[in-house]
Formats: C-alpha cells, sequence, structure tokens
C-alpha cells in the first residue's frame, strides 16, 4: 500500500513472490533517486506488501499527481510496517475475544447444562468407570473385540500407525456419543481401531499403571531370580485399584492372544511390549537416564505377557 502525503493511495497486489519483490526494489529506488533536502528529517510513503490475485488501484490518480510536487519529494518515506487501519482492526478483535472470554461459562456448567457430555478420553479411568458403572470402560471393550474380530492376523498390529485423521475422529465419536459401532465402514481400517485404543490410554491423567508403582514395578523387574521376580510383579498388581487391574488383565489377556499369531502378525511379546511400555506406565516427572527407564517399562510389559497365567491367575494356579 502506498500512501502519499496528498493523500493518495494505491494498493498492488499478487500472488507471485517474485513479481512483489520486483515492485519493491523499483519504488524504492524511484524514492532513492529523489532530490532530497538538508530539511528532510521524515518521509511519509508508506509501503506494505500484500498476496493476492489482482493489482487495485484505490484511489485513482489525476493527471497532475502522477509527478510529486517539488514540495511533496523532501517529505516521501518508505517503510514496511501494518498501516494504522490494520492495528485498530487487530485491537478491534483483540478486545471482542477478551470479553467473549471472560464470559465464558465454565466446563462443569456446560456439563450440567448438557451442552457438553463427560469426556472418555483424557479422564481419569476411575471417573470413566464410575461414570458406566463397570471396572473396564466400554471402549476398550469394544476396541478388543473389533481387533481379536479382524486384526489377529494383520501384520504389525499395534506398530502400524492408521491414519492421525480418522483416528481423532473416532475419539471425538466416542467423546460425543454414547453408542459406537466399530463394524461401521468408516472404521475399516483396524489400525485406526488399535490406533484409538494406544491414544486412550496415552490420553489418561494417570498411567494405567500408577504413578505411585512405577518406582515399585521397576524394582520388580530388576529382581535377577525369575520366580522371585514374577512373585513380586503378581504382588504388585494385586495392589492395583479395582479399575486398573480388571482393565489390565482384560488388556493383557488381548495381548497375549495378539503375541500367540507372532507367527502371522510379527507381533511378539518383545514387539509389544516396545509399543505399549511407554503408554501403559511412566514416571510421574522425568527423572535420571530416559532410555533406561524405557528399557525397564518395555520388560515388565513384556514379562507380564510372557508370564500372563502366573501374574493375573488366582492362587491355587
Amino acid at each position: 500500500q502506498i500512501t502519499t502525503v496528498s493523500g493518495n493511495e494505491f494498493l498492488l497486489q499478487s500472488d507471485t513472490d517474485f513479481l512483489i519483490l520486483d515492485w519493491f526494489h523499483a519504488i524504492k529506488n524511484a524514492i532513492d533517486r529523489l532530490p532530497k533536502e538538508r530539511s528532510c528529517t521524515s518521509r511519509n510513503l508508506e509501503f506494505k506488501l500484500r498476496r493476492s490475485s489482482s493489482i487495485e488501484l484505490l484511489n485513482s490518480l489525476d493527471t497532475e499527481s502522477k509527478e510529486p510536487k517539488p514540495e511533496h519529494r523532501k517529505s516521501l518515506i518508505f517503510r514496511l510496517n501494518y498501516s494504522a487501519s490494520d492495528t485498530n482492526d487487530r485491537n478491534r478483535v483483540k478486545s471482542r475475544l477478551k470479553k467473549f472470554i471472560s464470559r465464558r461459562p465454565s466446563l462443569k456448567t456446560l456439563q450440567e447444562k448438557g451442552l457438553i457430555k463427560d469426556q472418555i478420553f483424557g479422564s481419569h479411568l476411575h471417573l470413566v468407570c464410575e461414570h458406566e458403572k463397570s471396572t473396564v470402560p466400554q471402549f476398550v471393550r469394544l476396541c478388543i473385540n473389533a481387533v481379536e474380530k479382524r486384526g489377529l492376523d494383520v501384520d504389525g498390529i499395534y506398530r502400524v500407525s492408521g491414519n492421525l485423521a480418522t483416528i481423532q475422529k473416532l475419539r471425538f465419536v466416542v467423546n460425543q456419543e454414547e453408542k459406537l459401532n466399530l463394524d461401521d465402514s468408516q472404521w475399516e481400517d483396524i489400525h485406526v481401531v488399535t490406533g484409538a485404543l494406544k491414544m486412550f490410554f496415552r490420553e489418561l491423567p494417570e498411567p494405567l499403571f500408577p504413578y505411585c508403582f512405577f518406582e515399585q514395578f521397576v524394582e520388580a523387574i530388576k529382581i535377577q531370580d525369575n520366580a522371585t521376580r514374577i512373585k513380586s510383579i503378581r504382588t504388585l498388581v494385586k495392589k492395583l485399584p479395582r479399575p486398573n487391574y480388571d482393565t489390565m488383565k482384560i488388556l493383557f489377556e488381548h495381548l497375549k492372544k495378539i503375541a500367540a499369531k507372532e507367527s502371522v502378525n510379527l507381533m511378539s511379546t518383545q514387539s509389544l511390549g516396545i509399543v505399549f511400555g511407554p503408554t501403559l506406565l511412566r514416571p510421574e516427572k522425568e527423572t535420571g537416564n530416559m532410555a533406561v527407564h524405557m528399557l525397564y517399562q518395555n520388560q515388565i510389559v513384556e514379562l507380564m505377557l510372557s508370564e500372563y497365567s502366573k501374574i493375573f491367575g488366582s492362587e491355587e494356579d
């Protein structure tokens, strides 16, 4: 945008960068060639680059203004900045946003009015279970059933990523609707289902393995004697809150079925440990060597899959 001291305004627009730069240099060179007087302390010409598909003249020039008058030449300026109108527009938008945010109702109010339903993703496990009056989230059961129906033989199941946009769409549907049909054609890609299930566990405010148990599980997996190690893990698992224990049991039983098809899907207990270790248990605050932590996380999941019956079975077993 070019504005002269006489009030003439021009707007030159283009969607071609090199053309804009040509204009830039041409106008700047023209200004630099204008005679300058000693009394010239400021310039008043504004030039702004804007992208558009056309060249538009805001105010047409009359024949007398095509050439700058001598008294105007000394006061031409070249500068890149926002115009006053742009600044005013931004201030108005900012003011309206502040007013809107200050008046917005709280999440609790929206939930009480039924405008926002209780979320499944991102909620604490025990809250989801309390809301559903169960000890295992319904979404977890639905995903497991879908994978066992049509995903046990799929190469790289749980390792291969599904389309993130579709996974986010599924996440939205779960959070907004009570009924979910994973047999619907839009969820045909089983990797979308497995991706959503992993996302559910990643977004738990507290992992499936509660924070207060993390160090205890790490210490247990460090035990050298295998029988003692399994017994220690079993003891810790039995101490978990009921929703955590029941959800963990059904999930690991499912993953055990995945590992049983390793010859087809190429997913061993070690592979599943790598995928689910950091997803299911992590420290509340990252301290020390993260690589070492990750190694223990993977080993804990791998051991629990390999020794599932000893860890989750009854005392008689």
